[in-house]
């Protein structure tokens, strides 16, 4: 008889300071990148948004609106708020791709593909952790890219994020740096299941038909981005009027709720007025999606280069 020869078990690597912040830090730095690449889209993007609202005129152009801004503000305004949107990535942007990208490593069977099942749990679980952590600075975001279509006596003239949330805990309370947040957390769950779990599948979806690289990550990044878009963009109008919000005469605030201020613009603009500016969302989401997710393979591709992942 011959003995049964004992089959050595090799453990698998520990995990190292570094492997476990990584996907944090390499992710605060695509989301900023991005964000700053992005930033002139995003703001034509609020103020058609914002445009009809209270009865206001309605500019539904984005070359339009690009040139009333330029006209009235000067084209140093497509920047304005430019410091929230970085502190912005560098709170719900880290936290969003770091916990997606670290649950789904740890959730997946090894040696085998994410399924889609997997992706999209943990895009949700990404995208509500996201928002719990960057609501604040997305509130002050807002508030400096629309702060110029109020009345004069009701502008708040922020200098800079930190002045700002400064400002909204005193003038309003705590609570007040998490106004919108429920639709920003619907928003952003939609964003990160439309994003990064579509971004996984359609790799591996694309993978038999071009062989690896930049093409292919390309190629999948525009996918994500389109889905992301189309997923999100309702509740990004609503979360947008939501946190734009001011109280009118009478000290009432314009909305009540989520399903109260979604109600009210179809009401009185219509069905389709929650994808307004739809053309120039994705034109914001889906190169925002794409810088971000393809400086993330590059920064993962250098860092592995260099011994570090």
């Amino acid at each position: 008889m011959t003995e049964a020869k004992a089959v050595a078990v090799v453990p698998a690597p520990k995990k190292t300071t570094w492997s476990k912040v990584q996907p944090f830090a390499f992710g605060a730095v695509a989301a900023s990148f991005s964000t700053f690449c992005v930033q002139p889209i995003d703001m034509v993007k609020v103020r058609l948004q914002l445009s009809g609202e209270g009865g206001g005129s309605v500019v539904k152009n984005p070359l339009k609106m690009c040139a009333l801004i330029v006209k009235q503000e000067g084209p140093l305004a497509f920047y304005k708020g430019m410091s929230a949107a970085i502190f912005r990535q560098c709170t719900y942007g880290t936290a969003r791709l770091g916990v997606f990208r670290t649950l789904s490593d740890a959730l997946k069977e090894e040696g085998k593909p994410i399924n889609a099942g997997v992706s999209a749990l943990a895009g949700m679980a990404a995208g509500v952790c996201g928002s719990m952590v960057g609501t604040p600075s997305d509130v002050v975001l807002v508030r400096m890219q629309a702060d110029a279509t109020l009345p004069p006596e009701k502008r708040r003239n922020y200098t800079n994020v930190f002045s700002a949330l400064a400002r909204i805990v005193k003038e309003e309370g705590v609570p007040a740096l998490w106004k919108g947040n429920m639709p920003n957390i619907y928003r952003n769950v939609a964003m990160s299941v439309g994003m990064l779990a579509t971004y996984d599948q359609a790799k591996q979806a694309i993978a038999p038909y071009m062989a690896p690289g930049f093409w292919h990550n390309f190629a999948s990044s525009s996918i994500a981005g389109v889905s992301a878009s189309v997923l999100s963009l309702p509740f990004d109008f609503v979360k947008t009027r939501l946190q734009k919000q001011v109280p009118g005469p009478d000290g009432k605030l314009p909305y009540s709720s989520f399903f109260d201020c979604g109600i009210k613009s179809i009401r009185s603009e219509g069905l389709f007025s929650v994808y307004k500016g739809f053309f120039v969302f994705c034109l914001r989401v889906g190169p925002h999606a794409m810088i971000t997710l393809l400086t993330l393979e590059e920064l993962n591709r250098r860092a592995k280069q260099l011994g570090w992942s």
